[in-house]
């Protein structure tokens, strides 16, 4: 169910950011047969074996990152470093046209720039901005575009522009894992960092994270 079983997949990764490699579903097939794509989306991070490993598998690896010093960077084959920051709206033209280093997109339409019509994974590490992102993705039925998401959740604070109180807030996140189920997402694997602190909502919980990794397989891709 992770990358351990592909190619040059380094032991030194940080944290476990698990791919669903059953037979059953297109991943494994698409890996094999040189046609896998990856997404990512990160805010500085220097842990890339994620994005290396599956580089070296042969996928297409596409990381966007708004602290890359310049517009497009190739490494090797298979992998690419945009200076993009993946947005849940595209920005107000002009504003942007102020920004010369540094550019906002939703997703969407990073796709329609770069013709992609699908991606087999999307990888997001971008810091309490992935519910409004997720929100995005659903709504526009972008996600319907996507193999797996593999998401770094923080739920020590609601999140960028999430407001209410702490049921209304669970609700709004409860609504978009609710949304994935429906579109026949399947969860697949979790993990718990343990090295966060124990928060949920500004408050101190037992047992529990801040910050979980979540990994989900759209069983619709055969």
């Amino acid at each position: 169910m992770n990358t351990n079983s592909l190619k040059e997949y380094s032991e030194t990764t940080k944290k476990p950011w698990s791919v669903c490699l059953d037979e059953r579903f297109s991943l494994i097939h698409r890996i094999r047969s040189k046609k896998c794509r990856l997404y990512s989306l990160g805010l500085g991070n220097d842990d890339n074996q994620f994005e290396l490993s599956m580089a070296n598998s042969g996928c297409e690896v596409h990381r966007f990152d708004p602290s890359i010093k310049s517009a497009h960077i190739q490494e090797g084959r298979h992998l690419w470093y945009h200076r993009l920051s993946i947005d849940w709206r595209d920005p107000n033209p002009a504003i942007a046209a102020h920004k010369l280093h540094s550019s906002t997109k939703k997703l969407g339409t990073v796709l329609n720039e770069f013709g992609h019509q699908k991606i087999d994974v999307l990888k997001a590490d971008v810091e309490s901005a992935e519910w409004k992102i997720l929100e995005n993705l659903i709504l526009e039925d972008v996600v319907e575009q996507i193999g797996q998401l593999v998401f770094e959740v923080h739920i020590h604070w609601p999140g960028f522009e999430v407001s209410g109180n702490d049921s209304t807030v669970v609700r709004y996140w409860y609504s978009l894992l609710r949304e994935l189920e429906l579109k026949d997402f399947r969860l697949f694997h979790t993990y718990k960092d343990l090295s966060k602190p124990q928060m949920f909502l500004k408050k101190e919980a037992f047992n529990a994270s801040s910050c979980y990794t979540l990994s989900w397989v759209n069983t619709r891709w055969k």
